[in-house]
């Protein structure tokens, strides 16, 4: 890389540092909370300023809600019958979050909390006039969207620290949404906690009973006989998107801003003791294959493995899998790719989500906001364990013989190691994977951490082994309730001295009720090559600032919450000679989101492109080397994704390097009732004279959600994509018959044109049970 170039981008990367103490926030202090019932209220006038939401303080003095002890073991049935209930102390006067920060809540909730020796017992009366049809739950899927679902939220602090969070959240039929939340920045959103709930709905709202076991959760020992956590719940009445709180936060932030929290007092947790969770599970598979280049074979299968998580003490878990299987995870989506970045595919099986935030550090990148733009670098990415990826870019699973996760989390450091051993077959020999992670916290909301990762691969028939590191330094730095800085530097190093790299970015991001601004720079070195981890791009200096707008002035329609205009711009340069690759310009003057939570968008996207031999061509088209300026055009538009029938739609058209590209993507959602959902996606690419190509490609794919209860599922899942010829259908029946033990019935199927004779269809066929059950000590 040019040596002028190098110097500007760690300019860039330390410029922050010495902006930020000029820096700050603009706080408005909230009075002390006292109206005689220990803080119990809020004043609206310290909330907001001119009329305007603010970002206010924390209460000096936290709202406070009293646990009672109890001698009896409740019958979870979201009925609220025993006399324990009618006799324990409640908090109601919910706070609005959203959409008039401050004002009190339109609807009452009254919450009360229980506990016995085993169990700690949260119920929540969610008060409607409107009865059972202002409800609003399209569909029973577990970790369900929370902007279309009504929903009760917990967020418990058991260490009081005012950083972490587990949170539990139900909807009116009694599905379950839960995460570990870390200083309200970093996420575990497919953690799945063992605890219970049951609902039930009436003519004046609707009930969550919950059980959580106190194995469950997370918290420090003491020596007192009595503790204080910290402690929210939040509501989401979403017939009129609003959304309240028990302990009120400003509206940029999320409920487990622990910060901002209350209390609960009373608390007599046992202490804190060595808990074992253990998971067998049996799976027999009947395997399928017929055509020239897959063969015509068959094979059953009997497999028994499992999974075994020990909480050593409130901060250490050790998890262990032998013999892992990934059945019941979900297929991947096929993509067809029109950048020039490769597409990250999510992670979907259970053993590596959870405590992924703690491992899964770097710029994750978000296109559809702009923030990061297109960049992805992560120096460590789980999906490169266990799968091996096909030319058309799915993924197959390859057999996982072992594998053990430690994590140590407290008030002041976080650790953590993994360690894989991946099975030879034919074509990938054993592999051996290794990454460890530490974090310091440095002051309130700061932290300073490292991260290496070691693959070790092994000879195979006819491949030499080899081994491939990298070893990562960063920090998150919370400037103020807004502002917050975050940079990594990563090298790479294989055992033969072919691919030694670096990569690096640094962050700075803005964020209040009125603005959204963001200055990312990265870099990524042609040589970098993390075999653990992934970068979209590489050979590549990105530059991507932007902002928006959120505004609610008293002009806007009623029918409108927001109207939020924008600017953001993404910059990359080839890191090896400097030029200008690629320019994106994205003007975004109309954003508006509906008090339904509906949106309409338009962009103007000014686009150079730069393609040299060599260079990537999206879906290979033949598009010559050379400059390319042209401007694309793009709307959006998403219905209210609470009815029973919702749509979202997309469209682009313009210039496409030497031709014209004419994009439109639809999707309709119809969930006449919870029990029932089915979604429709359709996605057409048409081009006109591109890299001397014209033609039409398709995608489309229909899903369906049938459901008892949120225990017992069938969902299927049909996806035709005209590109590759491939059509892929999956099936899974799900049935949890008591909590996390279940038994799952999986058919995938799938069908693509072979590349001998194009009209030669090769197929494969499996079928799949599997019983696991979970014990816990």
């Amino acid at each position: 890389m040019p040596p002028a170039l190098l110097r500007c981008f760690f300019i860039v990367l330390l410029l922050p540092c010495k902006l930020v103490a000029q820096t700050s926030t603009v706080i408005v202090p909230n009075a002390e909370q006292d109206d005689g019932v220990q803080g119990d209220s809020i004043r609206e006038d310290a909330t907001t300023v001119g009329g305007q939401s603010v970002i206010f303080s924390p209460a000096k003095k936290r709202r406070v809600i009293q646990a009672t002890e109890i001698s009896e073991r409740l019958k979870i049935d979201g009925h609220l019958e025993e006399t324990a209930w009618k006799e324990a102390k409640s908090v109601q006067r919910f706070i609005q979050v959203d959409p008039k920060q401050g004002k009190a809540a339109s609807f009452d909730t009254d919450v009360r909390v229980l506990f016995n020796r085993n169990f700690l017992y949260i119920a929540a009366i969610n008060r409607d006039s409107s009865g059972r049809k202002a409800l609003r739950v399209p569909n029973f899927k577990r970790d369900f969207s929370a902007q279309s679902h009504d929903l009760f939220s917990i967020s418990i602090d058991g260490f009081n620290d005012q950083r972490n969070a587990m949170a539990f959240s139900t909807n009116p039929y009694g599905t379950q949404r839960d995460w570990l939340s870390f200083d309200d920045f970093l996420y575990d959103m497919d953690w799945d906690g063992l605890w219970k709930v049951r609902t039930s709905r009436t003519d004046s709202g609707w009930v969550a009973e919950i059980q959580i076991p106190w194995q469950t959760l997370r918290y420090a020992r003491s020596a007192d006989s009595t503790q204080s956590w910290g402690i929210n719940f939040s509501r989401n009445r979403r017939f009129s998107n609003e959304l309240s709180a028990w302990s009120p936060y400003p509206r940029a932030f999320t409920s487990t801003r622990m910060a901002y929290a209350g209390l609960i007092t009373g608390l007599k947790p046992p202490p804190p003791s060595p808990n074992i969770r253990i998971q067998p599970f049996t799976l027999i598979a009947d395997d399928r294959y017929n055509g020239t280049e897959v063969g015509n074979r068959g094979n059953t299968k009997l497999k028994i493995g499992g999974d075994l998580k020990w909480a050593i003490n409130p901060n250490t878990v050790l998890d262990v899998t032998l013999n892992t299987d990934f059945a019941q995870a979900d297929v991947d989506r096929q993509v067809n790719n029109l950048t020039r970045f490769s597409v990250l595919f999510p992670e979907r099986r259970a053993f590596f989500l959870e405590n992924a935030s703690l491992f899964g550090a770097g710029l994750p990148g978000n296109a559809n906001t702009g923030e990061g733009g297109s960049m992805v670098i992560q120096p460590f990415f789980s999906r490169t364990v266990g799968l091996a990826t096909l030319p058309d870019g799915t993924s197959a699973p390859v057999p996982i013989d072992a594998g053990a996760r430690l994590v140590y989390r407290s008030l002041n450091r976080n650790y953590g190691g993994m360690y894989i051993r991946q099975r030879g077959i034919s074509g990938s020999p054993a592999t051996d994977f290794a990454v460890g992670r530490y974090v310091e916290n440095v002051g309130k909301q700061n932290r300073i951490g490292g991260l290496f990762t070691i693959k070790n691969v092994h000879d195979g028939d006819s491949l030499k082994g080899h081994q491939n590191g990298t070893f990562a330094l960063d920090g998150f730095f919370r400037l103020g309730q807004s502002l917050a800085y975050s940079a990594m530097v990563i090298g790479s190093i294989t055992s033969d001295n072919s691919d030694q790299g670096m990569a690096a970015y640094s962050q700075l991001t803005y964020r209040s009720n009125q603005l959204v601004g963001w200055l990312t720079q990265s870099i990524v070195t042609k040589s970098f090559n993390p075999e653990m981890g992934f970068v979209s791009r590489s050979d590549v200096i990105a530059t991507t600032p932007g902002f928006y707008l959120v505004n609610r002035a008293k002009w806007l329609p009623k029918w409108v919450r927001n109207f939020e205009p924008g600017f953001f711009v993404e910059l990359y340069h080839k890191a090896s000679t400097g030029y200008l690759q690629e320019a994106q310009y994205n003007a975004n003057p109309i954003w508006l989101t509906f008090q339904n939570g509906g949106n309409l968008g338009l962009f103007v996207k000014p686009t150079f492109q730069r393609l040299d031999d060599g260079d990537y061509r999206p879906l290979d088209l033949s598009i010559a080397s050379g400059k390319y300026r042209y401007v694309r055009y793009q709307a959006m538009f998403n219905s209210d994704p609470s009815k029973k029938v919702s749509y979202q739609f997309s469209a682009e058209t313009g210039r496409y390097y030497d031709g014209r590209l004419n994009y439109g993507r639809a999707s309709l959602i119809l969930a006449p009732t919870p029990h029932a959902a089915f979604t429709l996606n359709a996605e057409v690419n048409e081009f006109k004279d591109v890299g001397e190509y014209s033609g039409t490609i398709k995608l489309y794919s229909i899903e369906s959600r049938l459901a008892v209860n949120p225990r017992l599922q069938l969902i299927s899942f049909f996806q035709r994509n005209t590109y590759t010829d491939k059509d892929v259908w999956n099936i899974r029946l799900a049935w949890e018959f008591q909590p996390l033990s279940f038994l799952y019935i999986v058919y995938n199927h799938g069908t693509y044109a072979g590349s001998v004779r194009m009209m030669d269809r090769q197929q494969e066929q499996h079928i799949i049970g599997k019983l696991s059950y979970l014990k816990q000590f």
